[in-house]
């Protein structure tokens, strides 16, 4: 199983740039799983995306379902948000490095994925992969600079 960050679960649904190299990774793995703060932030991505009119309403419409089904049938594992696993990113934010920028959406992801045992994370976000390194993980950009 292999954990992606909101950034590469949107690249499953949307035609962005890497999507198909995401895709092939994801397709090739033995399941996939996030934060459930993920599936937050992908209906903010979908929103964007229509904001920016990137994507209808309607193909909005359309990759929800396809989401919705996918969660059905088990493709995505999610992890719950707890009280304790906030305290275990708060804790990490303020004994990280002040050099080093790190969100604390982009903390919480981190401090799940270290505590349900991965110990790689997939993302293409700069300052998640450099922060991974101090949640005892290893960031990986399948995207390098193509996006």
């Amino acid at each position: 199983m292999i954990y992606f960050d909101a950034a590469y679960i949107a690249k499953c649904y949307l035609n962005e740039p890497g999507a198909e190299r995401v895709r092939e990774v994801a397709y090739g793995a033995d399941g996939l799983a996030s934060c459930e703060l993920a599936r937050l932030e992908f209906a903010s991505i979908l929103k964007r995306h229509v904001r920016e009119r990137h994507v209808t309403r309607r193909e909005m419409t359309a990759v929800l379902k396809e989401f919705a089904e996918d969660e059905k049938n088990g493709v995505w594992h999610w992890f719950a948000v707890t009280s304790e696993l906030i305290e275990k990113a708060r804790k990490a934010i303020l004994d990280i490095p002040s050099t080093v920028f790190v969100r604390s959406g982009d903390a919480l992801h981190l401090a799940c994925a270290q505590d349900q045992g991965f110990k790689d994370v997939y993302t293409n976000d700069r300052h998640m992969l450099q922060a991974a390194r101090y949640f005892k993980l290893t960031g990986v950009d399948v995207l390098g600079d193509s996006g």
